[in-house]
Order: C-alpha cells, then sequence, then structure tokens
C-alpha cells in the first residue's frame, strides 16, 4: 500500500509540474486586425519579422485564458506581457476584438467584456491592431507609414513584469509614479503581485526595486551615464541606457547597441530583477547583470551613516566621524542600528568635508537637487544649511554639473563594483582636523618611527614568549611568522576545558572525524561548548589546527560555526566551537526517524543556509576562501535549526585573483571531491559547489552518495538522479516523507540546480552567487550536463567510513599522488 501511494504521489507531482508550463495552439496567423475583427483562442498575431507573436495561452488549466506576447522563435514560450493578467478568461471561448472606436476587449463567452484598453488621445480612423517588432502591441491609425508615430493606444504604457528595449519607465514629479513594472504573483500566475521596478519621485528620482512601499534594492539615481548602482563595464558592452528629465517628467529607457541582441529585464515574484541575453548557441537565456547581486545590495544592510564594501572585513563600517550606535551588536556583525555622530555638527565653527570616491550614491529620498549650480557651489549652499550632511555632482558628464545635497542620516551608501561617483560627506571642524592630522602623519613618517614600531612589536613578542603561561595558539601562529589580520582566538587553559567535558569523558563525546573526537562541554558559567580534541597521532592534526585557527578568527557569519578559542598545552591540541544543540546534517536525513522533522521547507531553509554560508567564504570575506571538504556531516544544525558549516581544517585560502590551485596532497572525503580534484589534484571555488551539490543531493533524497547503489544500473547517487533527470523522473529521486504535491516543483528546480553544480567539467559548474539567485526562482535555468563519477558504480564504494551514521563529522582522507 505504501509503495502505490509513493507511485500515486509521484505521478500527480509529474502531472503538477507538467500543468505550470504555458501551453500554446494556433489555427490562424495575421499581421493586422481591422476593427470588429477578432483572435480567438487557436490564432495569433505575428510582428512583422517574425520577432514576437500574441495570442491566447495558458499554464495547463483551460479554464484559465490569458492574452499575452511571447518571442515566436523562443523556446520555452518566454512570455513578456499579458493584457489580462488580473481578469483570465475562465473558458477556451474567449477573443480579443478591436471595436469601430479603437478600443481593444476581451470578451469572455461566459461573462462579456472582462478587460479593455482605454487611451485619452484623440481618436482616429481607421484604426488598425499591430504587434511590432519591439513587442509592442499597438493601436493606431491605419494611414500612418510609420509604426511608431500616429499611436492611438500601445502596451508599452502598461508593462508588466519585463522591461524591452524600447519601452519607457516614467515617473510623473507631479503626481507620482505611474508607468513601472510590476510582479508576477507567481511564476504561473501572472496577476499583478506586491513588488515593483520603478522610479521613485520623492527628492530626487533613483530606480528601486520595492515590496509594497518597502525598498528591497536600490539601482540609485541617474547621474547622465547610468544610475549610479548600475554595473557599468557590463552594460555599455550591450545596452545604450538614456533618460529624460524635466521639470514635469523623468523617463528610462534603453536600446541594444546590436540590432541582433536579445534582452529583457524581468522582476521576479520575490522582487529580484534580472537583465537576461539570449544565447542561440547555449539556447538559453544568460543573466549578465542581477540585483541584488550580493549583499550590499540589500537596502540599508549596514544601517544609517554607514558604507558597504562587499570587500572589506566586515563588509559594514561606520562613516568618517561616525561611530556604531550599539557596539556589541555592530561586533557581532547585527548592523541594523547603524552609526551616530562621534562629535554633533556646528555650522558657526567651519565643519568640513571627507571625500569619498567611487561610491554608490546614497538613497535621495530626502535630497534636494539644482541642475545649474557648480560642485562649488553646492559645497557653499550645503555649509549653509546646518541638516544638509553630504553633497555630490548631480551629473557627472563633462568634468561634472549640478548639485545634488541630501539631509540628516546618510542611508544605503556603498562602494561600487566598477564605477561609481564622487561624494563629499559633512563632518565636525574636529573630526575633520583629527582626519587631516592623520593624513599629515602618514605623509611625514620617518624610518625612526618604523623602527620604534618594529623594536616595540620585537619586545612585545619576547614579553609573549617569556611568559610563564603557556599560550600555544600565539606561539603557533606566529611560528613561520604567519599572522592573520582581525582578532586571534581566546586562549583557553586546559584544565578548564579538561573540566568542562568530565575530563573527556565518553558520556560527553559527541562524534568522531578524520582528526579525532569532539566532546560537549559546559563552562563554569553554564556555557555549552563543543571541544574538538585532535589526536596524538594524526600526522595532519598540526598543520590543520593552524589553519583553523587563522581562518576561523577572522569569519563572521550566520552560517558558520563560531570559533571561541583554542588550546595547546600537555602536547594536546583543542579547538572551541560554540555548542550545536542539534548535531549535524547527517544525524537526520539519513535516519528513518528523525528524517521526518525536516518538511521540505525546513531542508530548502537549510540548503539556502549553506549556499549563502559558501556564498561568504567565495566571495564576501577578506580573502576568498576554499572550504575543500564540504559535508552533511560537516554542516552542523543550531537550536533553531539553523545550518553553520563547520570543520575549516583543509580550507585553503586564495588571495586576489587567483582562481585555482593544485596539490600533490589530495585531502578530502571521497563521494563529495569532484573529479578534476580527486585525480588530478586541481582545486577551485567550483570544487566546494560540487561539494554543495553532492549535499544537496543527499538532502533531497535522504540518501548518501557514497552508500547508495542503483541495483538496476549499478550507480551512486550522483548517476542515479542523472538517470532519472534525463527520463524526465526527476521525483522519484525525492526522500519518501516529501510527499506534499504543492513542492513538487521547487523540488524539481533544487534538483536542477544541484545538477549544475555536480557537471563533470568545473568551467560549466554555477558560481555560488548564481546558486544562491537559481535557489530563490529568480531565473531560467540552463540545462545540465553529465555529473562527475557518472559512469557505473561508485569507485570509492569499496571504502568503508570510519564512522557511523550520524556521527559529529565523517572520516576524512588524504592521498598521496605521484605527479
Amino acid at each position: 500500500m505504501e509503495y502505490h501511494n509513493k507511485v500515486l504521489m509521484l505521478m500527480v507531482c509529474t502531472v503538477f509540474f507538467c500543468s505550470i508550463m504555458p501551453t500554446f495552439s494556433k489555427q490562424n496567423t495575421f499581421t493586422t486586425i481591422a476593427p470588429n475583427q477578432f483572435i480567438q483562442y487557436n490564432d495569433s498575431l505575428v510582428s512583422a519579422a517574425g520577432t514576437f507573436e500574441a495570442g491566447f495561452f495558458n499554464f495547463g488549466d483551460s479554464q484559465r485564458q490569458y492574452f499575452g506576447i511571447w518571442y515566436k522563435s523562443i523556446l520555452p514560450r518566454t512570455i513578456v506581457w499579458v493584457a489580462n493578467r488580473n481578469t483570465p478568461v475562465q473558458n477556451s471561448t474567449g477573443l480579443l476584438k478591436l471595436n469601430d472606436q479603437g478600443t481593444l476587449v476581451i470578451l469572455d463567452g461566459s461573462k462579456g467584456a472582462i478587460w479593455s484598453s482605454n487611451s485619452s488621445r484623440k481618436m482616429v480612423k481607421p484604426v488598425v491592431l499591430l504587434l511590432l517588432d519591439s513587442g509592442n502591441l499597438v493601436v493606431k491609425d491605419a494611414k500612418s507609414s510609420s509604426e511608431n508615430e500616429d499611436l492611438l493606444w500601445e502596451s508599452f504604457d502598461y508593462p508588466g513584469n519585463t522591461f524591452l528595449a524600447g519601452m519607457k519607465l516614467k515617473s510623473n514629479l507631479v503626481t507620482g509614479p505611474y508607468r513601472y513594472l510590476t510582479s508576477w504573483r507567481s511564476s504561473v500566475d501572472p496577476a499583478e503581485g506586491e513588488c515593483s521596478y520603478r522610479i521613485d519621485t520623492h527628492g530626487f528620482p533613483q530606480l528601486v526595486n520595492a515590496k509594497g512601499a518597502r525598498f528591497l534594492y536600490r539601482g540609485g539615481s541617474w547621474n547622465g551615464f547610468l544610475f549610479t548602482g548600475f554595473p557599468w563595464n557590463r552594460m555599455r558592452r550591450v545596452l545604450n541606457l538614456s533618460a529624460v528629465f524635466t521639470d514635469k517628467e523623468f523617463s528610462y529607457q534603453y536600446e541594444t547597441l546590436n540590432s541582433s541582441t536579445i534582452t529583457r529585464l524581468v522582476l521576479d515574484p520575490y522582487g529580484n530583477s534580472q537583465r537576461l541575453i539570449w544565447s542561440d548557441g547555449s539556447q538559453i537565456w544568460a543573466a549578465i547583470v542581477s540585483r541584488p547581486a550580493d549583499q550590499c545590495d540589500n537596502y540599508v544592510l549596514c544601517g544609517i551613516n554607514s558604507n558597504c564594501n562587499i570587500n572589506d572585513f566586515p563588509i559594514c563600517e561606520c562613516l568618517k566621524g561616525f561611530m556604531p550606535k550599539f557596539q556589541p551588536k555592530w561586533d557581532s556583525s547585527n548592523w541594523s542600528d547603524g552609526c551616530v555622530r562621534k562629535t554633533h555638527l556646528n555650522c558657526l565653527h567651519g565643519d568640513g568635508f571627507f571625500k569619498y570616491t567611487s561610491m554608490k550614491l546614497p538613497d535621495t529620498s530626502s535630497s534636494w537637487f539644482d541642475k545649474t549650480l557648480s560642485l562649488e557651489e553646492c559645497k557653499t549652499v550645503c555649509l549653509k544649511n546646518c541638516s544638509c550632511t553630504a553633497y555630490a555632482n548631480l551629473d557627472i558628464r563633462y568634468g561634472g554639473s549640478g548639485c545634488l545635497l541630501w539631509f540628516d542620516n546618510i542611508l544605503d551608501m556603498r562602494r561600487h563594483p566598477n564605477q561609481g561617483q564622487d561624494i563629499y560627506i559633512r563632518l565636525a571642524s574636529s573630526e575633520f582636523d583629527q582626519l587631516k592630522n592623520k593624513r599629515n602623519l602618514k605623509r611625514v613618517g620617518t624610518l625612526a618611527g618604523v623602527i620604534a614600531f618594529i623594536i616595540g612589536l620585537v619586545v612585545i613578542i619576547l614579553v609573549i614568549l617569556a611568559s610563564k603561561k603557556k599560550l600555544g595558539c600565539i606561539k603557533m601562529l606566529f611560528h613561520k611568522k604567519e599572522t592573520e589580520d582581525g582578532e586571534l582566538a581566546t586562549i583557553f587553559d586546559f584544565s578548564t576545558i579538561t573540566n568542562a567535558t568530565n575530563h573527556f569523558s565518553n558520556r560527553n563525546k559527541l562524534g568522531e572525524g578524520g582528526f579525532g573526537p569532539v566532546y560537549k562541554g559546559i563552562m563554569v558559567d553554564g556555557q555549552e561548548i563543543a571541544v574538538k580534541r585532535l589526536s596524538k597521532t594524526s600526522g595532519q592534526g598540526t598543520e590543520e589546527f593552524k589553519n583553523e585557527v587563522k581562518l576561523m578568527a577572522t569569519l563572521q557569519h550566520r552560517n558558520l560555526v563560531k570559533l571561541l578559542g583554542c588550546s595547546i598545552q600537555h602536547d594536546e591540541k583543542l579547538l572551541i566551537y560554540e555548542f550545536m544543540p542539534n548535531r549535524s546534517l547527517d544525524y537526520f536525513i539519513f535516519d528513518t526517524t528523525r528524517s521526518k522533522l525536516l518538511n521540505w521547507t525546513k531542508r530548502l531553509e537549510i540548503i539556502d543556509g549553506i549556499a549563502r554560508g559558501l556564498l561568504y567564504l567565495h566571495q564576501d570575506s577578506t580573502l576568498r576562501i576554499l572550504h575543500r571538504d564540504l559535508k552533511t556531516s560537516n554542516i552542523l544544525l543550531d537550536s533553531d535549526m539553523i545550518p553553520k558549516i563547520s570543520d575549516f581544517g583543509l580550507a585553503r585560502s586564495f588571495m586576489g585573483d587567483q582562481a585555482e590551485a593544485n596539490t600533490n596532497r589530495v585531502m578530502g572525503t571521497y563521494g563529495y571531491m569532484p573529479p578534476e580534484y580527486a585525480v588530478h589534484g586541481s582545486f577551485s571555488i567550483k570544487s566546494d559547489v560540487f561539494s554543495f551539490g553532492v549535499v544537496v543531493l543527499e538532502i533531497i533524497s535522504g540518501r548518501k552518495n557514497r552508500g547508495f547503489c542503483d541495483p538496476l544500473h549499478h550507480l551512486n547517487l550522483l548517476g542515479h538522479a542523472w538517470r532519472l533527470w534525463i527520463e524526465d523522473r526527476p521525483l522519484e529521486l525525492m526522500d519518501e516523507v516529501l510527499s506534499d504535491a504543492a513542492v513538487c516543483s521547487e523540488i524539481i528546480r533544487v534538483i536542477h540546480v544541484a545538477l549544475l553544480c555536480v557537471q563533470q567539467k568545473p568551467e560549466n559548474r554555477p558560481n555560488m552567487s548564481s546558486v544562491v539567485f537559481m535557489l530563490k526562482g529568480g531565473t531560467l535555468l540552463p540545462k545540465p550536463s553529465k555529473p562527475g563519477f557518472y559512469a557505473g558504480r561508485d569507485f570509492t564504494s569499496s571504502t568503508k567510513s570510519s564512522s557511523k551514521e550520524g556521527s559529529i563529522n565523517e572520516a576524512s582522507i588524504s592521498l598521496l599522488e605521484a605527479r
């Protein structure tokens, strides 16, 4: 009975997934529609060059028909506009008709007119309905020889979730916004959603992604070339951006530099936007820009009066002359309260300005602007107003012109990734003098000062080395001059840890990994800790210990386990972490009873958390860090089941633009290693991506990659998942406890992402920023290719794990390979 129920559920899910794809049917093809002619369910209207097509379609439900526009030659069908998005036709008897008054009407056979166009433009006769090759559906004067003139009505005036070349986003500076993108409610419901992509008209106009009235992301203000938050290097190679700014209106549009380029911007149901370009070669929509692209793109992530720099650690810093409002919260990476001035401004005592370069300008909602003032005049105006906190050029073309002023708090400013603009932040005279003095000291620094610093540093080191306290961690970190920026880990006395773990009692033992056992401990103040005791017989222990202390001391992220300290005494090497009460991920997903505690929503949250932790390591941390041993047993769960990546003993850091490296000493865990690393010792950030893909497939299936063997084809989990995918049976992979048909499409999408991550060639795998975006459902996914280690039985299936299922840390291995 259980088997039949599962088969039935898979059939339901498969039907559900198939039903979400738009279905189309056509019989008659038109190029124009005259008054009193109509388009019915089986007909279509095609643009002159065959670029776009319009007609009725549905998402698998014949009782919900929509009239829309899509690319004629691109598959799968890509909808760019829907007329009756909020009022679908309830059957297949719908008609689109052009009446004598030049009005488009959609008729439902049972209800009459359910949608109609409207226009305030003067009526002309005769009129005709055309679909232009820009994707614009227009009602125009039939006698006019120009496609874009004498328009009575056009669909570009009523955009949906897609921004096409030639379309204009307009905002009325008097009455507010009136032409902007609105999201669909979901991927199968084009009804107007909560999110918008629009020009905000409060203060100086700026481009924003918003959910209701709440900003999610700002594209920034227009500076003559583009919006200050745009990635200039990517956009200028593809698009020509333009804006018209008058006293009454601000409008923005783009055109492609190459007429053969097919591109669109799409706003998804969550408020994320993507710039997509169609690739004829690979037959996919490739994303060249996604927003938000990183943590700093999240609106006011760092709170007020701060600056976000994705290349710094931590990424948030207070502006010059400001300090955290609540220092303890700021130190724990909770930046929501922002920063406050150290010294209050005093207009009568000559405030100064600190220049920031290459910035995305702050929120202009409360700004003031004047197109005629010079930058120097702008500074003078700002100084005369005690509430003015910053100024910048309005337009950066031709050496700069115009004046833009900010008042009170500075919101949502960040270091621009590749372009940016200058802005001048107001400081109290005393703060400004201190900054000038610091700069002068740097300029006039003498050799004596350098020598004094070196002597002082040597004295400090000698004092530490001479101390009777055995501060093993510090001595080890200074060995061979290997130091790390940021705070060093707290040094614990060995006896303190011994007492906390009840002398490393077996009752306190949580599990055992490749480098030794892990124990639970309770400090005298009641704090719970986890203690990794490196095995004395491990030849790898010291290097991995040093590596983990150095790296973990500088990493702070909600999806990384926090290192509390370390200890080296009596030939013992200990690492002390925050305690994770729910142990490791493998403790749940590979157990038939405990796996029932993880429904799909929770599993998806865990997958997303792991992805964000890896994104931080690869992109947002001070150094580019490769974990190199990501697996389910190294994903720990806190009291709220939030995942935290642990065990950085094998991690490596990359400097600058370094992207990959090789090693003769292959270390990691079989089943999670990518082929290029296991065979050739080559590793990169794509190595972690491969491991992530394996973990995701294990989370979905509830099966271990190494422990699973398909009895029919002798495939490991990756091979089994791939075979199910190419045979259109992906849902057979999912854990039997995941039986909710409502999430089938979501599960299929995550399987798709996982298969992209485990592809054989590292260059085909996405980076983690793309993975995070794809998991949100914000993009069309490319087709995956065959995964690594696909053919036949898992090549490591005969190698046994040294740990039991559910342990705190599955055993890692090392191979010495001749090169």
